[in-house]
């Protein structure tokens, strides 16, 4: 090996073993091995590095199709720079060394590595983000998942009580939040049917609604809903009704599960977010809370390094439009390639500060004017924020509102 040459290293990873590859400046490969998916495996890869120069101050770079798991964390020690490439990208570098679409492990271990070599100036490293930051980000990201969750279960949920008891759905989706709130559970389990919540008096309802942490209008609700449940509406036969009853409570123990699980990930993000030296910043922002902090926080990361302009956060987010031109044909659209995470986090974002900030709202307006739809003009806010919070970030300075929406005050009388 000649001196000063660079080495490049790829690794397509797998289940329970890896085929690494490294390469030399000239695409010469120097290495190849197959190690498995534990601790010795990870002794032999970094001793293989180590034999072709890797050192703490220069590390050998490393390309992989994924950005998580043990691996990943042995890599990203010291300095190394770890390259996530994409797994359709790196199909379409495969096209490059075989025509005949031939496809191996090792072969794609090899791909990985020359990619590095002939373009490593168009792919990004991984980010070096703090430790708390990524706790942040697997707490905010498994609290979102949660959500997500319990809303499906709580569709289901929803679906099935139409099929044969339409009466919960008119007693508990007066509630906020609807069969997700604890008193709706507490009832749906003490009469899963019909029939049997028809049989419910008023003192099982005050004494359910107690259980369930309500301190107000207690016996109000509880006459409310005996009313409804007691109402006239169409049943289904006795046995169907009492299998769909048992249905009813399978997918009621699912969605108490859910339910629990998003309030103990939300506490989790509630005590870590505030600890995170940007935190502060991120909060001062309008429509902003802990769980909407920490999500946002868990995308973009805590290396200021990673976006060199504002606009590279704006299309990470996919908050900025497109433009497709060719010839004499161009299209101005939205992004559809972005993280999905950060772009749904934006959106309830824009959504909360058209309450919680003037010139938000203003702004808002002005699009709607202009002739956008109500997502065109949500999308638009969210753009103009979000450069503005790589601004703080960047300054390290809190929102100031008079001076991100510059808004003409009307003279005094």
């Amino acid at each position: 090996m000649g001196e000063g040459k660079l080495i490049y290293c790829g690794i397509d990873w797998a289940e329970k073993t890896h085929d690494v590859a490294l390469v030399d400046d000239d695409g010469t490969l120097l290495a190849k091995r197959h190690i498995t998916d534990d601790a010795a495996g990870y002794k032999i890869l970094l001793d293989l590095l180590a034999e072709h120069g890797d050192t703490e101050d220069n590390p050998i770079p490393v390309a992989i199709e994924t950005s998580r798991g043990l691996l990943v964390a042995v890599l990203r020690t010291g300095k190394r720079q770890v390259y996530a490439i994409n797994p359709m990208a790196a199909a379409r570098y495969r096209d490059r060394y075989a025509v005949t679409r031939k496809k191996s492990d090792p072969g794609d271990a090899l791909v990985l590595a020359n990619i590095l070599r002939t373009d490593r100036h168009a792919h990004r490293p991984l980010p070096q983000d703090s430790d708390l930051a990524r706790a942040i980000a697997v707490l905010a990201r498994a609290q979102q998942d949660a959500v997500w969750n319990r809303q499906q279960l709580s569709n289901q949920l929803r679906s099935l009580l139409r099929e044969y008891f339409p009466a919960a759905l008119d007693a508990y989706l007066h509630w906020q939040n609807g069969l997700c709130r604890p008193e709706s559970r507490i009832l749906l389990e003490l009469a899963p049917t019909p029939s049997r919540a028809v049989r419910l008096s008023l003192a099982q309802l005050r004494s359910a609604l107690k259980r369930a942490g309500r301190q107000r209008r207690i016996d109000a609700d509880a006459e409310r809903i005996r009313e409804v449940l007691r109402a006239d509406y169409a049943h289904q036969p006795p046995l169907v009704e009492d299998a769909l009853g048992k249905q009813m409570l399978a997918l009621l123990r699912q969605l108490d599960a859910a339910c629990a699980a998003a309030d103990q990930l939300a506490e989790a993000v509630e005590e870590a977010f505030p600890q995170h030296p940007d935190a502060e910043i991120i909060l001062s922002f309008p429509g902003l809370g802990t769980q909407l902090g920490a999500r946002l926080l868990a995308e973009i990361g805590d290396d200021h390094t990673r976006f060199t302009t504002a606009r590279g956060m704006k299309a990470y987010a996919g908050a900025s439009p497109i433009t497709r031109a060719s010839g004499k044909k161009s299209s101005i659209t939205r992004r559809w390639v972005k993280n999905d995470r950060l772009n749904h986090t934006g959106y309830l974002w824009a959504f909360a500060a058209l309450t919680a900030s003037p010139g938000a709202k203003a702004h808002y307006d002005r699009r709607r004017e202009a002739g956008d739809w109500h997502a065109a003009a949500q999308r638009n806010l969210f753009n103009k924020m979000i450069g503005q919070l790589y601004y703080c970030l960047q300054k390290h300075i809190l929102f100031d509102e008079t001076l991100a929406f510059r808004i003409e005050l009307p003279a005094a009388a």
